[in-house]
Formats: C-alpha cells, structure tokens, sequence
C-alpha cells in the first residue's frame, strides 16, 4: 500500500549510510502512479545521490512503464526487468509480474537511450519462454509484435 514519501526516504538514507552501493526503490505489487513516483523521488532524492538508486515496478494496473519513464526524467537510470513479464509479488494476490523487459527496451529506445540490446531478439526470447511456460508473454510489445517462426 501506500508509504509516506519521507519514511522511503529515511529508509534509503539509512541504507546509504550503511554503505548500500545501490538502493532499490520498489513497487512490489503494481500500485504506483507518476505522481507517486515523483513525490517519492523528490523525498529520496534529498538524502541519496540519484545515482545510488534503481527502481523495481510490477505492471499489475499497467503503469511500470509511465512510472519508469517519471524516474528516467528524474535521473534513475537503474531499473529491473523480466523477460515476458515473469515474476510476481506472492504477497499481493492479483499483482503481476515484474516489467517485461521488451517493453522498458522499446521505451529507452523511443525515447534515444543505446542499450545494445537486440529487441526483435529478445522478443523472440519472449516467446520462447512463454511457450515453455504454456502462457502468453507479458509483454505488449512481444504481443503486439507476434510471435516469430
């Protein structure tokens, strides 16, 4: 559920000061919006360095990728992904899987970043999973985009 900004943010400090080299800022169960990114951010950002954070945002109501692209705007440059959008919260019944990798790919490189990542191939790794799991890839863009033979 929701967490007040400034508590992250003393949670984050105490792990920068224990010498956390990298701080994980996650939604967990998919519920996060930009605005509640940005205020999180901005409370975080007062007490760690941007550079030490990392976001971690499940797609459970279909927002990892705005939420990604407020924390791209505010400096983060770290984020965790899936492929096909494996993964899951078995905390929070209903939440989804984590970010499916293709579709924060897709974002970075509409938006001009270099990640050296080949997307047709790793939707291709996509569909591969998926079939071997017997279910659908989580990814838009690997649905969107069909599978390859």
């Amino acid at each position: 559920g929701d967490i007040a900004p400034y508590k992250v943010a003393e949670v984050a400090r105490a792990l920068y000061d224990m010498g956390c080299y990298e701080i994980s800022l996650g939604d967990t169960i998919g519920v996060g919006t930009p605005n509640k990114v940005t205020a999180m951010l901005n409370a975080v950002t007062e007490v760690v360095p941007v550079t030490k954070l990392a976001g971690h945002f499940h797609d459970t109501y279909g927002m990892a990728i705005a939420n990604i692209h407020t924390a791209l705007q505010a400096g983060v440059r770290t984020f965790d992904s899936s492929v096909a959008g494996l993964g899951g919260c078995p905390y929070a019944k209903g939440a989804s899987g984590n970010v499916a990798t293709e579709d924060v790919v897709y974002l970075l490189h509409g938006l001009g970043y270099h990640t050296g990542v080949d997307l047709e191939q790793l939707a291709d790794t996509a569909w591969f999973i998926a079939e071997a799991l017997v279910r659908e890839p989580g990814s838009k863009y690997a649905k969107a985009r069909g599978l390859r033979s």
